[in-house]
């Protein structure tokens, strides 16, 4: 089964906490801290793939986590990094943020590789903690988190010429005719599900790519139908072929399709209609001439011409089909056929690093101390002896929450509180 989008839900790795451990040897009774740091959490990686087509793989996994990296150390062990998870995709495929629709990547042309979420950093253990007033730091960094988020995938095809039209007018049979793709022919509406490349070989060193893409019907660009799921891929075409029964073999009349695929191509994307287009006019080792005498590639032309050159065609005999191809080879050559890459339209944020760590320990009955570099740090450049000063430390306390860290460990009002040769009594 074809799938052209999918939602996924992708997780970086968590980094490794750092690790408090402490240097004991025999004749070193105080070696000093040597908790070493944590690893890396992984990546997650897309990559494209050329043996892939589709998306039907993302219809049966829908949850992709890279590896967490293990946490440091006694003895300065560095913890090992996580391992990248690497996601395989078809060219062409589009990596939608769920939530916005925004565009965060497009896995065409040069863009091949990309790391999409970075793992998170690895703590830092406690001997980076080491000062000349702290010579036994009993805390460490922990490892900053992953990131998670819900992506969708969407595959837009990537050819220089499309094949549109309405169902049953013989797009299938046109690449097969002209090219080795080999696309399922049948008489009944609706035969083409997916879309089929094939590549036109004019035997004088130039080629190019052309798309069969599956059948439209009224209504299509207001999501009616299959349709609107194909329309995307119509998006990054250099040319489009209008694809009629001019044999009216339905009783479809090939002049009010091409006015209605055009229609419809509007209503999605205006800039579709400034695309290169010219009309294939199928089947015409079929027309039979009515009682008026009229001429169903007169009409089209009358409709149609200069805009839109029409070409008489027929699927079946090969008639027309190699006026056709250096046709839309010279429109090719006006054109530049470097790949359409859409832009990125968001960038993925993360949480700025963790702050530095603290510890609560309560030493005595009615003593607790409170060390940590973020404590030391905020007591070095905030005046105490101001009302302001204080304050402000007080709400630095409740804003870290080192106050509620305190209750936890089960303060009373009277209580004395110690940091870094300061002594405070605790009231609520």
């Amino acid at each position: 089964m074809f799938t052209d989008s999918a939602k996924i839900v992708i997780q970086s790795g968590k980094g490794g906490d750092g690790h408090v451990s402490f240097r004991r040897e025999l004749f070193v009774p105080a070696g000093g801290p040597d908790g070493g740091d944590g690893g890396k959490g992984g990546d997650i990686i897309f990559e494209v793939y050329d043996g892939l087509n589709t998306l039907a793989d993302f219809r049966h996994i829908r949850k992709y986590a890279a590896q967490n990296g293990e946490p440091g150390g006694k003895r300065r062990c560095h913890g090992s990094n996580g391992a990248d998870l690497v996601i395989r995709v078809p060219e062409g495929t589009v990596i939608r943020d769920d939530e916005s629709g925004k565009i965060i990547a497009d896995m065409s042309g040069e863009n091949r590789r990309m790391v999409l979420l970075r793992g998170g950093r690895g703590g830092i253990g406690n001997m980076h903690f080491a000062t000349s007033t702290m010579q036994a730091p009993n805390y460490a960094k922990p490892g900053q988190p992953g990131k998670s988020l819900c992506v969708r995938l969407e595959l837009k095809v990537i050819a220089d010429v499309g094949l549109v039209g309405f169902p049953n007018v013989g797009k299938s049979t046109l690449l097969s005719r002209v090219s080795n793709a080999k696309p399922e022919i049948a008489n009944y509406h609706f035969t083409t599900l997916k879309p089929h490349l094939g590549v036109v070989e004019l035997g004088i060193g130039e080629s190019f790519v052309m798309a069969d893409l599956p059948g439209l019907i009224e209504g299509a660009s207001e999501g009616v139908g299959l349709g609107y799921h194909f329309l995307k891929h119509v998006e990054r075409t250099k040319v489009l072929v209008h694809v009629v029964d001019a044999a009216s073999v339905e009783g479809r009349d090939p002049v009010e399709d091409v006015k209605k695929i055009r229609e419809e191509l509007g209503k999605y994307e205006k800039s579709l209609l400034l695309k290169p287009q010219l009309i294939a006019a199928n089947k015409i080792d079929s027309i039979i001439p009515n009682e008026e005498g009229e001429d169903p590639i007169a009409r089209l032309r009358a409709a149609f011409s200069p805009e839109l050159p029409v070409y008489p065609i027929s699927g079946v005999t090969g008639a027309g089909i190699r006026e056709l191809e250096y046709a839309l080879l010279n429109l090719l050559k006006q054109t530049d056929r470097k790949p359409t890459v859409f832009e990125p339209e968001m960038e993925i944020s993360y949480t700025s690093d963790q702050e530095l760590p603290y510890t609560v320990v309560r030493e005595k009955e009615h003593l607790f101390v409170v060390e940590g570099p973020r404590v030391e740090k905020m007591l070095g450049y905030t005046n105490l002896e101001s009302e302001k000063g204080f304050d402000f430390f007080q709400k630095f306390l409740r804003e870290q929450g080192i106050l509620k860290k305190l209750e936890q460990a089960g303060i009373q009002e009277g209580d004395t509180v110690r940091m870094y040769g300061h002594e405070f009594d605790y009231y609520k």
